[in-house]
């Protein structure tokens, strides 16, 4: 009974697919993209810190420190949450962010056993992420 119970787990984790993400990103947007096939699903998280807010609060530099440091924690968390579902992922993009969201990641323990990189790259077309991410995951 006991070997069934493992051939059958074994089975259903060879079966498993691999879900693979790549996060193009800076700190104004988070591009996921996803390989389907030959295709790719991809989305947009968008931080709610507006430059906008930047300038109007700019004679204040701790609050606007405090301010956007809140922001960026909670599109941190929020890209977070969507890639924490995923097995393989890599942060690319040209600005410090990927990396800032790795710092954080390396504090979760429910993305302890995934595979995360980070790559810098140069400003890239929504054509050359996906060829980006195609490739990585080759």
């Amino acid at each position: 009974m006991l070997a069934q119970q493992c051939a059958s787990l074994f089975k259903q984790n060879k079966m498993k697919q691999i879900k693979l993400i790549g996060v193009c990103m800076d700190h104004s947007s988070a591009y996921l993209i996803e390989p389907a096939g030959k295709e790719f699903i991809t989305n947009v998280i968008k931080s709610d810190f507006d430059h906008h807010d930047k300038h109007s609060i700019s004679k204040n530099e701790n609050l606007m420190h405090n301010k956007e440091q809140g922001h960026l924690h909670s599109y941190y968390k929020n890209i977070t949450e969507v890639i924490s579902h995923y097995d393989e992922i890599v942060l690319f993009g040209q600005t410090e962010a990927k990396k800032e969201l790795m710092n954080l990641l390396r504090t979760n323990r429910d993305l302890e056993f995934k595979k995360v990189e980070t790559i810098d790259t140069d400003k890239m077309t929504e054509n050359q992420q996906k060829a980006f991410v195609r490739e990585y995951f080759q």
